[in-house]
């Protein structure tokens, strides 16, 4: 049975993603039903639970492929959970002693909704089949369809999440013009702080696709620029122990060859450790309404480049983060073409009233479907034993030996 109305929201942080599912999802439901009414929720949960919304106009179907030049989200987003009903009742979105997720599902059913897309990480998509089965207990069906997005790469059981190719590719772009400071001056330490809470993917890629576009430049050290100066000198990602000792030994041999070193660092690479000691000194570290850890608090960056300065006699170190950058741009082909193959199958799961997360399953041969919500967690670790990633582990080390 087609639905008769489809609410979209995207919610969480931001990925080079959400403009371009939000449009390839109005384009598919032009082409396979255009009967069908299409409402966006803005700024995500938020907007659901304050009841704000627009319908989706002629206009905004005429124009829909244009999001996909777009990074950012042309509906807004926020973090909100509705277990934590103390920060909604704080922040506005409910009253005191209101249930934020019966608040919800009444808007839901206020608003008439069928299909429900979400698009975000874990968090955002369990909360929705959250929803989904607080409706069935009164009675209504509603389908709920998510689209994995996030830069870390990190939804167990999905094989590659929306946006985390271009967060890759991007941040590699920003260090392409940040590791030009190396010539600012002698002995420069530059730490490349990459997104990654508890995976180290994004960091790990974001290396690797910067060594490839290296390979492709051609280097005169008769000029004074060698392609040593400009390689990646260490990667640090949560997954992989670190000796600080032995590998400040082995960084102070790069910078007395080379004359600067150039690290990237996964902002939670030792979070954890960092965390326990900053409250055992009695400081305050901030959380989010999830209780992760704000990592700017944190700044791991910072304490790296403090931690290898002395060791290393770097004379300057700098921190740059590429974040916001990478984060925020519009997806590139890679990501445009997983984004078309999640999107028109998560119309025609709606059109088959299916829920689920669409995403091609590590745990069905690569298969791409509706992957049960219970299925769906987040804080999938990096496989470190991937070749590319050995790869890269390889050429730095040799690096210190030659």
């Amino acid at each position: 049975m087609t639905p008769r109305k489809v609410g979209i929201l995207t919610a969480g942080g931001l990925a080079p993603c959400l403009s371009s599912a939000v449009g390839g999802l109005i384009e598919r439901y032009r082409e396979m039903a255009p009967e069908v009414e299409i409402i966006c929720y803005r700024n995500g949960y938020q907007g659901l639970l304050l009841g704000d919304s627009f319908k989706v106009s002629a206009a905004f179907v005429e124009s829909a492929a244009l999001l996909h030049g777009f990074g950012g989200s042309p509906l807004g987003n926020s973090r909100v959970k509705f277990t934590n009903v103390k920060d909604c009742v704080k922040r506005g979105f409910v009253k005191e002693g209101e249930d934020p997720l019966a608040v919800a599902a009444k808007q839901l059913l206020a608003d008439g909704i069928d299909v429900l897309h979400t698009i975000g990480g874990d968090d955002t998509n369990t909360a929705a089949a959250e929803l989904a089965k607080f409706l069935k207990k009164s009675g209504h069906v509603l389908t709920v369809i998510g689209l994995p997005k996030t830069v870390d790469n990190d939804v167990f059981p999905v094989a590659q999440s929306l946006g985390a190719w271009t967060a890759a590719e991007e941040g590699a772009r920003f260090f392409e013009n940040v590791v030009g400071e190396h010539s600012a001056n002698p002995r420069m330490l530059i730490v490349h702080e990459v997104m990654g809470r508890t995976c180290g993917w994004l960091t790990a890629a974001t290396a690797h696709v910067y060594r490839e576009r290296l390979a492709k430049r051609t280097f005169c050290p008769e000029l004074g620029f060698s392609a040593a100066a400009f390689d990646v000198h260490g990667v640090y990602i949560p997954e992989l122990a670190l000796d600080i000792t032995h590998e400040a030994k082995r960084l102070k041999h790069v910078m007395d060859k080379v004359g600067c070193v150039n690290i990237f660092v996964s902002e939670g690479a030792g979070v954890e450790s960092i965390v326990a000691a900053m409250e055992a000194r009695g400081e305050t570290v901030l959380r989010d309404a999830f209780g992760h850890v704000k990592l700017d608090s944190v700044n791991i960056g910072q304490w790296f480049g403090k931690q290898f300065a002395d060791m290393l006699e770097a004379e300057k170190v700098l921190v740059q983060k590429s974040g916001y950058f990478a984060r925020s741009a519009p997806a590139n082909a890679l990501d445009l073409r997983l984004i078309k193959s999640c999107v028109d199958a998560a119309v025609e799961c709606a059109l088959k009233g299916e829920s689920g997360v669409i995403g091609h399953d590590e745990d069905a041969g690569g298969r791409l479907h509706a992957i049960d919500f219970k299925r769906i967690k987040g804080g999938k670790p990096f496989d470190v034993n991937t070749p590319w990633f050995q790869g890269l582990l390889v050429a730095i080390q040799q690096q210190s030996l030659s």
